[in-house]
């Protein structure tokens, strides 16, 4: 019986270290952590949305300070890439293989998404709340692993498109778009949402390199095609410097600028309010520097948080409202796997949001993913900033 007994205990200690074993392999999971990577730009020529990276931090320490997400603590391991596809890869890499998260996160732009999205998906890995537009980005069917988040690059230019189409059906169009596949699938949506009309009315496109010093020459090629509607698809660094050369040139289109760069403290500041007052974009969350929501909820939230968790700051800046509200996104997809934090499951809680808003998106505005139709945020909104903050287009 003594060694019956034995026997048994010896097999129910094994079986309690495999499944003990079973409960750890989890990748970037433990019972105190959930381990989540990121490459983003520090440094280089989109150093200044680096601020999104900085944001989330502060907002990943801000839930770990109250305990964490269901007891478990974020660890969140963010890389600088300056800007540059190959350094991505080489980043991700180390995130999976040596760091070993659980996902990797909120990743800026379309070309370095692209660069990293092959090897993500091949291993299971969730690449998820990127920023960056691509409609390359909403294709479950070939890429189950990865996802965005913002409205993407052709919706977008689109939305712009029809309201050319209904304020001005004869605009002469010229556009500024960045040489890759961020600028060329704005171009694309563009010409997509003016249909037969877009050869006729665009004309003048002028590209340039992330890493050109200036785009003035561009800019001058443009005004000399007598536009009178300009697409700004471009981001934070370009889009100042193309505001500054108009002033110079005494020149003001219709201005339309990609929300991504719609900053008042990345754009509109170091380019000037005044001479910014004008131009338009598509929103979707609230500007919290604007008086009308000064009485929600949600926007008292955000200065509280922002003054605990990031003081010196600028509370304008749109890109720390941006990487807030992604990190509250991937908040709640944690929230909803509850203590089931396996790959497959943290990917199916992200396409399995339903009429969430994150608390700084309009009102209006929901989030409805799906496995076969990723896109998180949809709703868009067309605003004209004041020279202070953003009024709603009618």
């Amino acid at each position: 019986m003594g060694r019956k007994l034995l026997a048994v205990a010896v097999v129910g200690g094994v079986l309690a270290a495999g499944a003990a074993s079973a409960q750890t392999k989890t990748p970037g999971v433990t019972a105190t952590e959930i381990r989540v990577g990121q490459t983003i730009a520090y440094s280089g020529p989109a150093s200044a949305y680096g601020q999104l990276g900085k944001a989330e931090a502060a907002y990943f320490d801000s839930i770990n300070a109250k305990g964490g997400i269901n007891g478990r603590k974020i660890k969140f391991i963010s890389r600088d890439d300056g800007y540059s596809p190959a350094k991505a890869v080489e980043n991700v890499r180390r995130l999976v293989e040596e760091d070993d998260v659980a996902l990797v996160f909120g990743v800026l732009g379309t070309p370095l998404n692209m660069a990293i999205r092959p090897y993500l998906n091949a291993k299971g890995v969730p690449l998820l709340f990127i920023a960056a537009g691509s409609s390359a980005f909403n294709d479950p069917k070939h890429y189950k692993w990865v996802m965005g988040w913002q409205p993407n690059l052709r919706s977008e230019a689109g939305f712009y498109a029809a309201d050319i189409l209904k304020r001005n059906p004869n605009a002469k169009i010229g556009v500024l778009y960045q040489n890759d596949d961020f600028g060329k699938d704005l171009l694309a949506g563009l010409k997509e949402g003016l249909g037969a009309k877009a050869d006729k009315m665009i004309v003048a496109a002028q590209s340039f390199q992330a890493t050109d010093p200036s785009i003035d020459s561009q800019l001058v090629l443009i005004k000399n095609a007598n536009v009178d509607v300009l697409m700004l698809f471009t981001y934070a660094k370009q889009a100042a410097q193309a505001i500054t050369k108009m002033s110079e040139l005494s020149w003001k289109p219709a201005t339309y600028l990609h929300l991504g760069a719609a900053s008042i403290g990345a754009t509109f500041k170091p380019a000037g309010l005044e001479k910014s007052a004008g131009i338009m974009t598509a929103g979707f969350q609230m500007d919290v520097t604007d008086p009308k929501w000064a009485n929600e909820q949600a926007v008292k939230d955000y200065f509280a948080w922002q003054k605990q968790n990031m003081p010196s700051a600028d509370p304008s800046d749109t890109l720390v409202v941006a990487g807030y509200s992604f990190a509250q996104t991937l908040e709640q997809v944690l929230k909803q796997a509850g203590n089931d934090l396996s790959r497959e499951n943290i990917m199916k809680q992200a396409a399995n949001l339903k009429n969430w808003r994150f608390p700084l998106m309009l009102p209006g505005g929901s989030i409805n993913t799906s496995p076969d139709d990723y896109r998180v945020v949809n709703y868009m909104k067309l605003q004209k900033f004041n020279g202070k903050t953003w009024d709603f287009v009618e």
